[in-house]
Formats: C-alpha cells, sequence, structure tokens
C-alpha cells in the first residue's frame, strides 16, 4: 500500500543501502592541532569505512597556530600505519569536498553536550545543502570527552603538562611553537 502513494517503505530502503556500500568518509576539521581525540575517531571511522579522507580545513575564520601543512604532518604522523585513513586539505565546505571526492559521508566527533547542538545544527544545514550527503557521528572515547585543540593551547601556553591531550610528536610541535621548553 505504501509503494502506491510513492513512499519507500524500510524494507526498500534497507536493501537500496545495501546495493549502494558505503566506501569513502569524510572526517573535516581544523585540527589545529591534532589531538588523541581526533586521532581516536579517525581511527574508529577506518574500521567502519574502507577509505577515510582527513580533511584538514585550509581556512578557516579562527587564527591558526600550525599552517595546513603543519596540520597535516601532524595528523598523518598520529595515524601512521593506519593505511585506509588519507590525510589532504580542503578549502570551501565540507559538503562540496566530499562530493568533490566521491564521498557521501562526513563523520563527526562528539565530545560533551555542547558538541551535539553545534554538530546536530551543522549536520541539518548540511543536509539542506546536499541532501545525498549523511553525517556520522561518533561518540569520543570517555578519555578524550573533556579535549579539544583550544584547550590544549590554552593548556600548553600556561606550561602545564598536555601529553595526555595528544600524541608525543604534537605536543613536542606545540611546545616548540609557543617557545616553550616541555
Amino acid at each position: 500500500m505504501s509503494s502506491q502513494f510513492g513512499r519507500v517503505t524500510i524494507r526498500q530502503a534497507a536493501n537500496s543501502k545495501l546495493e549502494s556500500h558505503i566506501h569513502k568518509a569524510v572526517f573535516p576539521g581544523t585540527f589545529d592541532p591534532c589531538t588523541n581525540g581526533h586521532a581516536d575517531v579517525a581511527i574508529r571511522a577506518a574500521k567502519l569505512f574502507d577509505e577515510v579522507v582527513v580533511a584538514v580545513y585550509e581556512t578557516p575564520p579562527k587564527t591558526l597556530l600550525f599552517d595546513t601543512d603543519e596540520r597535516i604532518a601532524l595528523f598523518e604522523e598520529a595515524v601512521a600505519g593506519v593505511d585506509n585513513i588519507t590525510v589532504m586539505p580542503f578549502s570551501g565546505m565540507a559538503v562540496q569536498f566530499a562530493e568533490s571526492i566521491g564521498s557521501t559521508v562526513l563523520v563527526r566527533g562528539l565530545r560533551i553536550g555542547l558538541d551535539f547542538e553545534h554538530e546536530r545544527e551543522m549536520a541539518l544545514v548540511w543536509r539542506k545543502l546536499a541532501p545525498e550527503i549523511e553525517v556520522v557521528m561518533l561518540t569520543s572515547s570517555l578519555v578524550n570527552q573533556y579535549v579539544s585543540s583550544t584547550r590544549v593551547k590554552e593548556i600548553a601556553s600556561l606550561d602545564a603538562d598536555v601529553s595526555s591531550f595528544v600524541p608525543a610528536h604534537v605536543e613536542k610541535a606545540l611546545l616548540e611553537r609557543l617557545g616553550k621548553s616541555g
């Protein structure tokens, strides 16, 4: 009866999804710098998708500590050894970038409650702009629930230990950039 009115049944929707297996996902962000939480989300996404493209935003509307090439290199080292993760720059809108590389999925990480509201709003805007793009949100691991690049930079600038929040190579780069001895 539902097909009489042009509606898709749940079974039809599930079957069509099986036919269009999702191979590639995009995990966009500024990653200034890459944290343990970012790496965790990327690595977990790599278990769900054939390929994960970590898309490093080139021109965010905020002041950056690291340039695009540095942010790419830091993230690449953080996920070294995970063969199905690629890190590359992007500009413009994340949904347009995803479409340009043949992806229909954007991955986002959720930490605290406030993240959910922000990410939900962004997902709804993306859905309006590109209805064929799905947004998959992965909840951060418990140990990374409160970790953000902004907090990491603030903590490091105040000479406090950030070793539990970022990979060792990121900590070293961060301390060097801030002129701290570590």
